[in-house]
């Protein structure tokens, strides 16, 4: 486990650090895609094997990545809660590790900067089970690996994927770009991470989180606008139904693990067809994968 954490750090600091993957370009922690090929986009596993290897399974990403077919994008959140949890980093780390130009791997807020830590937090007592007197070394390593991942992804003209929900004060896409190494004197990274979209609000309103913010679909418009987009698509929250549309179809929320503690009847994934046009995000949502 060590050893695989220490080679998948790598990679993700040596595409940060050259500015590129294969066809896909990297600037600071934005991760830019080309129009081209099939996206499978997995939302927040927590530690949820059994949901995980059966997306894997029937999505074919193994086989259409050596295809040269697919790219495969995970919007953070592997661990915590569920008690399988580094059971599903190794799996998401070995990905990284056998095919690092398809896969993609974003930071979640359970994936946290040293001031934002979730609370509770399972993972190291999970850590310890698994481990046992070797799992202070897991521990001291994990950091690192969280401050190694990306956070954001873009497909001009389509799609902005995050964990969380838009940086609500953003000027620029480069101010998404280098939103790690500007925190925390900015909130861009806070809000990427934790931030949640409401029907119910202009602007931005405090977190019941005790983190991020909550943001209205004024706010959502200016970003994609912004950014040049025209649907967000984010993890972060549970989903009854596995997907959840907000903010008049500009906003396309995906969870992709069930049972304990989210009480959720389906989960989902996405396939997208990145050739075609855009799509809303009730386009998205009556396409995706439920199970």
């Amino acid at each position: 486990m060590l050893s695989l954490m220490r080679e998948a750090k790598s990679i993700l600091e040596h595409e940060r650090s050259s500015g590129e993957r294969g066809d896909t370009r990297i600037s600071g922690g934005l991760v830019h895609i080309p129009s081209s090929g099939e996206l499978t986009v997995i939302g927040d596993i927590h530690g949820d094997i059994r949901s995980l290897t059966r997306i894997l399974r029937e999505s074919r990403t193994i086989e259409r990545i050596e295809e040269g077919q697919r790219r495969v994008l995970f919007l953070g959140d592997y661990g915590d809660r569920g008690d399988k949890s580094p059971e599903v980093y190794y799996v998401v780390l070995c990905l990284k590790t056998a095919f690092p130009e398809s896969v993609i791997l974003l930071r979640g807020n359970h994936e946290w900067p040293k001031d934002l830590q979730p609370v509770p937090y399972d993972l190291p007592r999970q850590l310890r089970d698994r481990f046992r007197d070797q799992s202070h070394l897991i521990c001291e390593e994990m950091p690192k690996l969280f401050e190694a991942l990306h956070h954001a992804v873009i497909v001009e003209g389509k799609y902005l994927f995050l964990h969380g929900g838009v940086p609500s004060t953003v000027q620029s896409l480069d101010e998404i770009a280098n939103a790690n190494s500007t925190h925390p004197a900015t909130p861009h990274l806070e809000e990427i991470l934790w931030n949640d979209p409401s029907e119910h609000v202009s602007g931005t309103a405090s977190s019941p989180r005790g983190a991020g913010r909550i943001f209205g679909d004024d706010v959502t418009s200016r970003v994609l606008e912004l950014v040049k987009a025209r649907t967000l698509i984010r993890g972060h929250e549970p989903c009854h139904e596995g997907v959840a549309i907000s903010h008049k179809g500009m906003i396309l929320t995906v969870f992709s693990r069930k049972g304990f503690p989210y009480g959720n009847v389906n989960a989902a994934y996405l396939s997208i067809d990145l050739v075609q046009p855009a799509r809303s995000a009730h386009e998205l949502s009556r396409s995706a994968f439920l199970f």
